[in-house]
C-alpha cells in the first residue's frame, strides 16, 4: 500500500536534519543492533495519529560542487516532485533571508500543500519573532524547536490535515515485487527476460529508465506485479548528479513491495550503495531475494559460485536469511527459479504460528541454552506470541527487558528459523515486561 510522503525543504543550516530525526523518532520503530545495516538519513518512515508516512530530508541530498543557490533549487525541485506535502523550514534567528524567499518562489509554482515552520523558537520570548515569516505567503508560521521538540506535535497535526485522504487501494491479491540495485546492474534486462517480451527500454547507459513501471503477469498459477525501479526521472541532470536520488526512488518502490529482488552485478561486485538500499529493505521488513545478474560473463571454476556467495554473506551479514540466486538476463540462466522463490518468500512473510507451538519451541530452546544472568539477575522469559505478519513479528514477555541481550534475541530468532520456514523474510522480536 502506498503511503503519503512529507519532504522537508529549506535553505542550509535551518535544522532540516534535526527535524527529520525528530519526526522519524516519533515512530516506535524496532531498532536492530546488527552489523552492516546502513541507515541513510535521506529517507525515513514515521507514524503520527496512527497514520504512517514517509519523510524526505533534502538536507541529505548532496549536490557536490554545485553553487549553493543551485543546490537549494535542485533539492527543492526534487522534494516538489516526490512529496504529497512540503514542510518549509525557516530559522527564527536569521529572520527572512533572500535564500528563504528563493525557496518560497520555487514552492509557489508547485501544486503541493506547504506547511511553514519556524525553527529554533526555543522559548516563549522568541514566539513574537515569527510573525515576519507571514511575508513568505504560506499562511500562519508554526513555532518549532528542533533542539527540544517543542511545537512538533502542532506541525505534524498540520501535516496530517494537508495529506490527501487515506483512500483504500483497489483490492489486488497479486504478489508485488520490485527489482532494486545500482544503475546498470541489469534490472530492465531482467524485467524483459522474466516477461519474455520487451516491455521496458533496455540500454547499457546508466539511468535509462525514467519511471517506476508496474507490470502484471501470471506464472505458476499466481498473479505477480513487478515494479522496475527507475532511479532517475524527469529533470535530467538534476537527478543524474544525485546518486542519492536513485536510492530515494528505490526506497519508495520498496515501500510498495511484498518482496524485493536485490540485484547485484557479478562483474562489478558489491558497492556501498547496494548496502544502503538493501539495509532499508531489511529494516522495512520486506522479503528479500539476492539476485546476482550477469553470471554468464565470469570465467568460473568449481569454487566460483561458493566464493561469491561467501563474499555476499560477509558484506550483507544482516541478510543471512535471504536466498541467493545466480542468473543471467542475457542467457536466461536460472530465471525460471525466480517466480517460485518470490512465491515462497511471500508465503513465509505471511506465515503465522500458533502461540502454543511457539512456546513449545521457546521452552525447548531455553532448556538447551539457558537464559543469561546479568549483574546477578537472571533473564526470565514467560511467554511468546505472534502479533503481526509482513514481516513475522513476535513479542516475548520477560521479567526485565534490559536482560534480553541482542545475542539472546538472535538465538531465539535462529531457533524460529530452524523450526519454521522463514526463508527470505526478516523476523522482528520485541521484548515486553510482564506486568
Amino acid at each position: 500500500m502506498s503511503i503519503p510522503t512529507l519532504a522537508i525543504v529549506g535553505r542550509p543550516n535551518v535544522g532540516k536534519s534535526t527535524i527529520f530525526n525528530r519526526i522519524v523518532g516519533t515512530r516506535q520503530a524496532i531498532v536492530e543492533d546488527t552489523p552492516g545495516v546502513t541507515r541513510d538519513r535521506l529517507y525515513g518512515r514515521a507514524t503520527w495519529l496512527t497514520r504512517e508516512f514517509a519523510v524526505i530530508d533534502t538536507g541529505g541530498i548532496d549536490m557536490g560542487d554545485e553553487p549553493l543557490v543551485q543546490q537549494i533549487t535542485q533539492q527543492a525541485e526534487i522534494a516538489i516532485d516526490e512529496a504529497d506535502v512540503i514542510l518549509f523550514l525557516v530559522n527564527v534567528e536569521n529572520g527572512v533571508t533572500d535564500a528563504d524567499e528563493r525557496v518560497a518562489q520555487i514552492l509557489y509554482r508547485a501544486d503541493k500543500p506547504v506547511v511553514l515552520a519556524v525553527n529554533k523558537v526555543d522559548n516563549a520570548e522568541r514566539r513574537n519573532d515569527i510573525f515576519d515569516f507571514y511575508s513568505l505567503g504560506f499562511g500562519e508560521p508554526l513555532p518549532l524547536s528542533g533542539t527540544h521538540g517543542l511545537g512538533l506535535g502542532d506541525v505534524l497535526d498540520a501535516v496530517m490535515k494537508a495529506f490527501p485522504e487515506d483512500q483504500a487501494e483497489a483490492e489486488d491479491d497479486s504478489i508485488k515485487f520490485s527489482l532494486i540495485g545500482r544503475p546498470n546492474v541489469g534490472k530492465s534486462s531482467l524485467v524483459n527476460a522474466i516477461l519474455g517480451e520487451n516491455r521496458v527500454i533496455v540500454s547499457n547507459i546508466e539511468g535509462t529508465t525514467r519511471d517506476a513501471i508496474d507490470t502484471h503477469f501470471e506464472a505458476l498459477g499466481n498473479e505477480f506485479t513487478m515494479i522496475d525501479t527507475a532511479g532517475l526521472r524527469k529533470r535530467g541532470k538534476v537527478y543524474e548528479n544525485t546518486e542519492k536520488y536513485a536510492v530515494l526512488r528505490a526506497m519508495r518502490a520498496i515501500d510498495r513491495s511484498d518482496v524485493v529482488l536485490m540485484v547485484l552485478n557479478a562483474e562489478e561486485g558489491i558497492r556501498e550503495q547496494d548496502k544502503r538500499v538493501a539495509g532499508y529493505a531489511h529494516e522495512a521488513g520486506r522479503g528479500i531475494v539476492i539476485v546476482v545478474n550477469k553470471w554468464d560473463t565470469l570465467d568460473k571454476d568449481q569454487h566460483t559460485m561458493q566464493d561469491f556467495e561467501n563474499h555476499v554473506r560477509d558484506q550483507f551479514q544482516y541478510l543471512d536469511y535471504a536466498p541467493i540466486v545466480f542468473v543471467s538476463a542475457k542467457t536466461k540462466q536460472r530465471l525460471d527459479q525466480l517466480p517460485r522463490l518470490i512465491m515462497q518468500v511471500a508465503e513465509n512473510q505471511s506465515r503465522r504460528i500458533q502461540s502454543s507451538v511457539l512456546n513449545d519451541v521457546l521452552d525447548e530452546a531455553i532448556t538447551v541454552t539457558p537464559t543469561p544472568t546479568i549483574n546477578g539477575k537472571r533473564l526470565r522469559i514467560y511467554y511468546m506470541t505472534q502479533v503481526a505478519i509482513k514481516p513475522p513479528t513476535f513479542i516475548v514477555f520477560v521479567n526485565d527487558v534490559d536482560l534480553l541481550h541482542f545475542s539472546y534475541q538472535r538465538f531465539i530468532i535462529n531457533r524460529l528459523r530452524e523450526t519454521f520456514d522463514f526463508d527470505g523474510t526478516p523476523i522482528h522480536l520485541i521484548a515486553r515486561r510482564r506486568q
